[in-house]
């Protein structure tokens, strides 16, 4: 299934402060994110719900991996709202 990507405020001035700090960073997580629009069960997205946070209304919150290093980066995102949609809450350094 492809899904639509819908990204927050937040994860938006997170990929403009990777657009001017780590243009590097930023293919990794563009690449996550058309990884997540395509094929969201890809191996190297270790896809799985992050059970620390929940979404505004009490939705399960997931999480991507963008990479592994140690200086890891994430991608947390809920289904919906709508059906085929993902909404991006944030693009952070791995908690």
């Amino acid at each position: 299934m492809t899904f639509r990507l819908l990204l927050t405020a937040t994860a938006v001035a997170a990929l403009d402060r990777l657009a001017a700090t780590n243009p590097a960073r930023l293919r990794q997580v563009r690449r996550t994110l058309g990884l997540m629009e395509t094929n969201l069960g890809h191996p190297s997205l270790s896809t799985h719900e992050f059970r620390s946070l929940r979404g505004p209304r009490g939705e399960k919150v997931f999480e991507a991996y963008v990479n592994a290093d140690s200086d890891a980066y994430r991608v947390f995102f809920r289904y919906g709202p709508g059906q085929g949609e993902i909404t991006v809450l944030a693009i952070t350094p791995h908690p």
